[in-house]
């Protein structure tokens, strides 16, 4: 019997009992296994600039960051992400009290979240929702609330309405993603002035996830909430490195806020990681502070990319869903003649040899996400013209 438990209770944490293995490990399994080209998981398949990498490199051979850096981050890569809020928002954060460095945004969402929420808070999310969030404010011992952003004329819409009612005495915050993830939908500043006021009226903190803040696209732009009168104050910020850049593996993000916020945050923070990526902070310094013509062509390749990927899914058959925001497309596979998305995902590197995800992993009311398929094209040119032409063959 060594090695057997004797309680019979189950092992894992009832919080997080629901999750187990998450659905991008299953489908990158399936896209080894099978030989697909996996357009499932939201990782770059070439590096970011190479001045960055050889920062990094510097940065290693320099002896600076190969030991525990500061709590709350390197010192210049604090300031420029303080410059970079000013620059692009007029945002203006003191390095030293106002930001943090994280591992990565994921550890921030969870940080922030295990600081803020109490047992039995509420925390409103739009789904689909990136699946940490739901983790994370289970962890925190909050319940989560989803609000439905709902296909409406292309786009994946919020209904205010449906906002507003879904706040109540027990509203803890609000977890906020745009551009959001994975639906491309990029909130507009009427959308976001009517969250602002909501948030004030009914006194709720706001987490902002804007990962995806330089991936914008046509006539949308990203505006950070802390922008608004009376938001600054009650606004968490969360940037990260890994999407703008294209260093996903280097894992480091930040958060931005008041000092009280802030404080909090590092409190949970500090015994997560306590700290990480040393030498990669002092390369996204650097990279923080690259010209505008970074930003603007690594904005016109992923468009390009976009547009490559979309019109090749519409010709394979699929409704797609072109978004404003983000490296992903989500497409309804109804006018395939299909309903199912797990069904259809688990079934298309057999069928197509590629890996997509199903939305219905980011829903909690599953059935409102049943038709729905994320595809990422985050990837070279040749790649997604490759699984373009694989897709073809569905509209058979």
């Amino acid at each position: 019997m060594t090695g057997m438990t004797s309680s019979a209770r189950p092992l894992l944490n009832r919080r997080l009992a629901e999750f187990g293995t998450t659905i991008f490990a299953e489908m990158s399994a399936l896209a080894l296994k099978t030989g697909s080209i996996n357009l499932g998981q939201g990782f770059p398949d070439t590096d970011g600039p190479e001045e960055i990498r050889e920062a990094a490199v510097r940065a290693l051979r320099d002896g600076r960051g190969n030991q525990y850096p500061p709590g709350p981050g390197v010192p210049e890569l604090r300031t420029a992400i303080a410059a970079h809020q000013e620059r692009r928002y007029g945002l203006s954060y003191d390095p030293d009290a106002e930001v943090l460095v994280t591992a990565g945004a994921t550890e921030a969402i969870a940080a922030a979240l295990l600081a803020l929420v109490e047992p039995g808070d509420e925390v409103i999310a739009f789904e689909p929702y990136y699946d940490s969030y739901a983790a994370c404010i289970a962890m925190a011992g909050g319940t989560r609330v989803p609000v439905t952003l709902r296909p409406h004329e292309g786009s994946f819409r919020l209904d205010l309405d449906e906002l507003r009612a879904a706040v109540t005495d027990r509203t803890r915050l609000l977890l906020i993603n745009t551009p959001h993830n994975p639906t491309g939908t990029v909130l507009t500043r009427e959308e976001l002035t009517a969250i602002a006021e909501l948030a004030v009226e009914r006194d709720l903190l706001v987490i902002t996830d804007e990962v995806y803040e330089h991936l914008v696209f046509d006539t949308a732009e990203h505006i950070p909430l802390a922008t608004f009168p009376g938001m600054r104050g009650r606004t968490v910020s969360i940037g990260s490195a890994g999407k703008t850049f294209s260093f996903t593996g280097w894992k480091v993000g930040w958060v931005t806020g008041t000092p009280d916020l802030v404080t909090a945050v590092r409190s949970a923070k500090q015994f997560l990681t306590y700290v990480a990526s040393g030498p990669f902070q002092y390369a996204v310094a650097e990279a923080l502070s690259l010209p505008d013509s970074y930003f603007d062509a690594f904005r016109a390749d992923m468009l390009a990319k976009r547009d490559v990927l979309a019109a090749g899914l519409t010709e394979a058959g699929f409704e797609v869903f072109r978004p404003a925001g983000t490296y992903f497309v989500t497409t309804d596979i109804r006018p395939l003649g299909e309903t199912d998305g797990f069904a259809f995902c688990r079934a298309l590197p057999e069928r197509a040899g590629v890996v997509a995800i199903p939305n219905a992993v980011f829903y909690d009311h599953r059935e409102a996400g049943a038709p729905f398929v994320r595809f990422a094209f985050c990837k070279r040119v040749g790649v997604l013209e490759e699984a373009v032409g694989r897709l073809k063959s569905l509209a058979g």
